[in-house]
Formats: C-alpha cells, sequence, structure tokens
C-alpha cells in the first residue's frame, strides 16, 4: 500500500499539468459548494442589488460597503458573486446529466445486445442517428421543444449526451454474452431481468463508466453556450455563459470584465475537468493503461 502510494505521487509530480487541473478543479468545486458563505452578494436577490453600480470596473467600493473585486455587470451584480452562484449552476446541470445520461445509455446498450434481432436494429440505428449529428444542434432542438427552465436544460442536455454510453456499453455487452457464465446462467433458466441486473449490467458498464468525467466537461460547455444564446437557464439565474453573454454588448465600451472574467473560469473549468476526466478515463480502463 506504501509503495503504491509512493508511486501514484511520483507520477502525479512527473506531471504538473495534471496536478495543477486537479488543483484548480478542486477549488471550484470548493467555490461553489461555498458560494453564500464566500460571496459578498447574492445576484439571485433583487434587494441585494444597486443599480447605480452597474458596470463598476474592478476594486470599486460599492453601495453595499465591500470591493468588487472583479467589478459589475451592466444590472449591478458582482462578478465574483455570479461566478460563484454560476458555478454551483454549471456543476450541478453538468453533473446531473452526465449522471443521468450514463444510466440511459448503459440501459439502452445493455438492453440491445441482450434482446438483439429488431430490438438492437432500431436502438442502434437511432444511435447511429444522434452521433451523426453534433450534439449541440440535439441540445438546440430540444431547448426549443421543451422550452425554457433549468430542469429541462437537464433534460435537453440528457437527450444529446445519452448515445455514446449506449454503443460502448453494447459492444462490451456482446462480447460478454459470449462468455461461459452467461450459459451457465441460461442453462439455470434464471429470469432474464436477473441475469441482465445481477451478471449482464455490472459487467458492461465499466468502459461506459469511464466516459462520465469526459462528459462532464462537455456538459459544462454545452450548457454555457446554450446560456451564451439566451436558451439556457433562466435570466435570473447567473450562469457561466449567460455572465459572458451579458458583458459581450459591452466589449467595445472598454468595460472588458463584465465578460472577461466568467470566460476565463468557464475555460479553467472545462479545461481541468477534460484534464482530470482523461487520467481518470485512463486509470478505469484497462486498454488505455495498455497503451
Amino acid at each position: 500500500m506504501k509503495a503504491h502510494i509512493i508511486r501514484a505521487y511520483r507520477w502525479r509530480a512527473a506531471q504538473p499539468a495534471l496536478t495543477l487541473s486537479g488543483i484548480v478543479l478542486a477549488s471550484f468545486v470548493l467555490v461553489a459548494l461555498l458560494a453564500p458563505v464566500i460571496a459578498p452578494q447574492n445576484p439571485y436577490d433583487p434587494l441585494q442589488l444597486y443599480g447605480w453600480d452597474a458596470s463598476s470596473p474592478p476594486g470599486t467600493r460599492g453601495s453595499g460597503g465591500f470591493v468588487y473585486l472583479l467589478g459589475t455587470d451592466g444590472l449591478g451584480r458582482d462578478i465574483l458573486s455570479s461566478i460563484a452562484y454560476g458555478l454551483r449552476i454549471s456543476l450541478t446541470v453538468s453533473i446531473t446529466s452526465a449522471a443521468v445520461a450514463a444510466v440511459i445509455g448503459l440501459c439502452a446498450g445493455v438492453s440491445a445486445a441482450y434482446l438483439g434481432g429488431w430490438a438492437d436494429i432500431v436502438i442502434m440505428r437511432i444511435v447511429d442517428l444522434q452521433l451523426s449529428l453534433p450534439t449541440i444542434m440535439i441540445a438546440l432542438i430540444a431547448v426549443v421543444t421543451l422550452g425554457p427552465g433549468l430542469d429541462r436544460i437537464i433534460l435537453a442536455l440528457i437527450i444529446a449526451q445519452w448515445a455514446p454510453y449506449a454503443r460502448v456499453a453494447r459492444g462490451v455487452a456482446l462480447s460478454e454474452t459470449r462468455k461461459s457464465y452467461m450459459d451457465a446462467a441460461h442453462l439455470m433458466r434464471l429470469p432474464s431481468s436477473r441475469i441482465v441486473l445481477r451478471h449482464l449490467l455490472p459487467n458492461s458498464m465499466g468502459p461506459a463508466v469511464t466516459l462520465i468525467p469526459i462528459e462532464i466537461g462537455h456538459a459544462v460547455a454545452l450548457e454555457a453556450t446554450l446560456s451564451f444564446l439566451g436558451l439556457g437557464v433562466p435570466i435570473d439565474r447567473p450562469s457561466l455563459g449567460s455572465s459572458v453573454a451579458s458583458g459581450f454588448q459591452y466589449l467595445l465600451t472598454g468595460q472588458y470584465w463584465i465578460s472577461l472574467f466568467p470566460g476565463l473560469v468557464l475555460f479553467g473549468l472545462i479545461a481541468s475537468i477534460n484534464l482530470v476526466g482523461e487520467d481518470i478515463r485512463r486509470r478505469l480502463d484497462p486498454r488505455s493503461r495498455a497503451l
């Protein structure tokens, strides 16, 4: 155990970019969890907003008695507070949608492999059709169809992201169905539900689960893109994408801070999730470790 910990520490030390990404991601998660405590202002509460402080540059002392370290937006919301609460929304939406999409994709892929026949053909043709289209296009169609709202954004991301899990799970499940333990289960006349839930699904979910960290980063980018286009979370909830969009019209007037700081945080969040997620995938996927 001690030797394993020493090897892991040395391996981390040899990859400073990955170590830095882990620290950045942990910091973002901590800020999101402690947003109500560390944020000087609640951007959801109109009573805490001061309209005369709108578009104040970084370092300005506001009417509330505290300093706007990163400035304010056009509505007088503290940029730092908006970022802290925006991180909560981005992480909540992305983690929830990726987890639910993984469950749906796993069930669909394993069912297609076990049932075979027309069920396999129908499920996999739907998967192929969805994977042939850009993910952002599917998300846009889903959002326009479902309408605005945080729960509908999560549902739209689930619809846009379940297909990769289904394809991976189906490929693994097909190889598992040919193994001896599956033949033994059929010879024992076990119910199909028990064979799938107790044997096939647990042995098929490993490679598909390794996609979750990567898909969380994709979900963050999708949510930010939808919010930037005005189709994401409601306007009274400052997400990272909507914060960048709110300052876009002020860029030519020199008020760069409204879009710059949320944009930098969004970039750092996506980059750190992707790097850490790729590391997790390599550790969990035996095929990646063998490369």
